[in-house]
């Protein structure tokens, strides 16, 4: 069972700490716990409910109304809701009630009804990343646990590699050919996943070679496909003390590519990277950067 602060009930829900005590106690809407030394904090079932009470809030429901109903028909009212169209947030809430629950059933239906009413793109740009960063607080927290991320991770990555599956492969000569990978030690794979997505989108012919590859293996596959770019995400290897030397020994060997790379890892050394390395900050840099490849063949 999760503790959650009401800071963290506001960054979750998008409803001010100072709206949320005043429903507190002028509606009995939420009902914190106190620890042994009297500090207030909320479970998993207030979240829930409060992801629920805030949907139907952003849909127009008055609070008094909500307020005087039972959790069970709160959400029979949010099942009523979500019958029409979805916004971000109330997918966001959706998401974060599924994931607390491990569901994996309301997950999927949420995410596939997400792909449907906004395209593959938009759903990751618009949904799954900004869920993603929402529930960061929770990490760094401890209210999910290891168990909860393995989720979340495996059920988004399916729907990328469904998504890549159904693109064509590109069989033009003149295609550029990227390989994307990811160092030893380096398992966050989803932003790497969704680039492959896009590079099959324009037209790259593509190696995908995924997670914790060696240099070395790294080295002799680049080579056999013939790579003009290398794509990348550093987020925890190699670590802040090694990136230099990684990358030099990488360029060593492969001098005639041009690496393009993400992750927090590289951000003190956005200023200083070799020539031929391109650093995004963003996904809309990437995208900026990919679009000059928009007349490209698939």
């Amino acid at each position: 069972m999760a503790n959650y602060s009401i800071k963290e009930l506001e960054h979750l829900s998008g409803i001010k700490a100072h709206t949320l005590r005043i429903w507190e106690q002028r509606y009995q809407l939420l009902a914190p716990k106190r620890t042994a030394t009297n500090i207030r904090y909320y479970d998993d079932a207030d979240l829930k409910n409060l992801l629920n009470v805030a949907l139907l809030y952003q849909e127009g429901y008055k609070i008094s109304r909500i307020a005087k109903l039972p959790p069970d028909q709160v959400a029979s009212e949010v099942l009523k809701v979500t019958e029409a169209e979805l916004g971000q947030d109330q997918f966001m809430s959706q998401l974060i009630i599924a994931m607390v629950e491990l569901d994996e059933g309301l997950f999927e239906r949420v995410l596939s009804r997400a792909v449907l009413q906004l395209g593959f793109p938009a759903s990751v740009k618009q949904v799954v990343y900004p869920f993603l960063n929402k529930i960061g607080l929770l990490w760094q927290t401890g209210n999910i646990t290891p168990a909860h991320e393995h989720f979340i991770s495996q059920l988004i990555r399916q729907k990328m590699l469904v998504a890549i599956d159904g693109q064509r492969l590109s069989r033009s000569a003149e295609a550029p050919k990227v390989l994307l990978y990811l160092p030893e030690g380096e398992l966050h794979e989803l932003s790497l996943l969704y680039s492959h997505f896009q590079f099959r989108a324009m037209g790259f012919r593509t190696l995908y070679l995924g997670q914790h590859l060696p240099l070395t293996d790294l080295v002799v596959a680049a080579q056999q496909f013939g790579a003009q770019y290398i794509c990348s995400s550093f987020i925890t290897a190699p670590i802040r003390d090694e990136v230099e030397t990684y990358l030099q020994q990488l360029l060593a060997q492969l001098p005639d590519v041009h690496l393009l790379l993400s992750g927090y890892i590289l951000q003190p050394f956005k200023e200083n990277l070799p020539q031929n390395v391109t650093y995004f900050e963003t996904l809309e840099s990437f995208e900026k950067w990919l679009s000059q490849y928009n007349m490209v063949s698939a």
